[in-house]
C-alpha cells in the first residue's frame, strides 16, 4: 500500500509496504506486513528493477519484528 516512487534521469526508486497472506506447501498460514524498497533504472523506454531490499518492520519499544504492523 502507499507506492511512492521518485526518478531523476534515468535513475529512480519506490518504497511500500506489502501485506502477504496464504498457506505455505506444508498447509502452515502466514499473514505477514513487509517493507520493500526498489532502484530503478532506465533503458530504453523501460524501467528496470536494479536493487531490491525487503524487510519487516520493527517494533522500536521490544526491539522485536513486528510482522502484523500496518506501517
Amino acid at each position: 500500500s502507499g507506492l511512492e516512487v521518485t526518478a531523476v534521469g534515468n535513475l529512480g526508486y519506490g518504497y511500500s509496504f506489502q501485506h502477504v497472506a496464504g498457506k505455505t506447501k506444508n498447509g502452515n498460514t502466514m499473514d505477514v506486513t513487509l517493507r520493500v524498497t526498489d532502484v530503478y533504472r532506465k533503458s530504453g523506454d523501460k524501467w528496470l528493477i536494479v536493487h531490491e531490499h525487503v524487510s519487516v518492520p520493527v517494533d522500536l519499544d521490544s526491539g522485536k519484528a513486528d510482522l502484523q504492523s500496518k506501517q
